[in-house]
């Protein structure tokens, strides 16, 4: 193995072996990397370039651009369910005012006389408020066939992509001013 005959084999590893103590001190790091390690400091210039693109993102996601809307929202397919669910009344939509409405009322202190009234009427709120929402399911569900009908009408029964039924339920049980992308339509006017 050793070409040179002069030079002796050498025995073990040529240095002791390191204690435990100094293995477990060799390998500390600590938990959280120092911040300059992780976020380079930013000018007051870079932090206004920065807030300035946001805003002009959230602008145009709240304007449907496009451009700023995330996977699940983008496509014209996606653009047609948001006007064709914004373009009337849901029963959905109503759902957490009447929610509110239902928390408040079981709150207020009813005056009555001892003879459970108050239990009665406490127990008939919730249960038309759960009336209300089965009868809401029902309207989503109406909705949604009727959604795929006219989706395959325009666009073809083939090229309609999946999942279009749940964007449009979920969006219709949304209280319309706080929809986003905001609706492009009004109330009664036909998507196109």
């Amino acid at each position: 193995m050793n070409d040179s005959p002069e030079s002796p084999p050498t025995v073990g590893k040529g240095h002791a072996t390191p204690s435990r103590k100094e293995r477990e001190a060799a390998n500390k790091r600590p938990l959280v990397a120092p911040r300059s390690a992780t976020k380079p400091k930013l000018t007051k210039e870079d932090r206004r370039k920065r807030a300035a693109d946001r805003l002009v993102a959230r602008q145009g996601f709240e304007a449907g651009d496009e451009r700023y809307l995330p996977a699940r929202d983008k496509g014209p397919q996606r653009k047609f369910v948001r006007d064709f669910v914004d373009a009337r009344y849901t029963v959905g939509e109503f759902m957490i005012p009447l929610m509110f409405a239902v928390i408040i009322a079981t709150f207020l202190p009813q005056y009555s006389a001892n003879d459970g009234s108050q239990i009665a009427l406490q127990m008939t709120v919730i249960i038309a408020m759960y009336g209300f929402f089965a009868i809401a399911v029902v309207d989503a569900m109406i909705f949604g066939r009727k959604l795929l009908k006219v989706m395959a009408a325009k666009f073809g029964d083939t090229r309609i992509e999946k999942g279009h039924r749940w964007y449009a339920a979920t969006r219709a049980f949304q209280f319309r001013p706080l929809r986003v992308p905001k609706p492009q339509v009004v109330r009664g006017q036909k998507p196109s």
